[in-house]
């Protein structure tokens, strides 16, 4: 029973369970009562996005330099207290429900969600 780590409004894997929509923003143009029926989250939780300024320095990143200083800070963000007991509990619940994770970004090599996945792993999640 994974946690999964996908692109919101991409088709939904079989199993994939509860969609958690882990942005700063709603998608655009959506009414709030199709954000699950047209695959993006089931439940938002913006407490595990990026903050603005962090979100800037990965949307500015070219290098892997760059790439690395964005990482470290959205690690630090996720390292307050309430975000690393919110990571705990997912990987927790990982291990007995499956449920999913994720952001717009077409490319998770470049989205924080990529961050996620280790962090969740590091926790002892079952990360697929």
């Amino acid at each position: 029973m994974p946690v999964y780590i996908v692109r919101l409004g991409s088709e939904r894997q079989q199993d994939e369970g509860l969609r958690i929509g882990t942005v700063r923003r709603p998608p655009r143009g959506v009414p709030k009562s199709e954000f699950a029926t047209q695959n993006w989250y089931d439940v938002w939780y913006p407490n595990l996005a990026p903050s603005a300024e962090t979100v800037k320095l990965a949307q500015q990143a070219k290098t892997d330099r760059d790439w690395a200083a964005f990482i470290k800070q959205y690690r630090a963000e996720m390292a307050t207290p309430e975000n690393s007991r919110t990571l705990d509990l997912l990987a927790a619940l990982s291990h007995h429900s499956s449920f999913s994770v994720g952001c717009y970004c077409a490319e998770e090599a470049h989205c924080h969600r990529s961050v996620l996945r280790l962090l969740l792993a590091e926790r002892g999640a079952d990360v697929r």
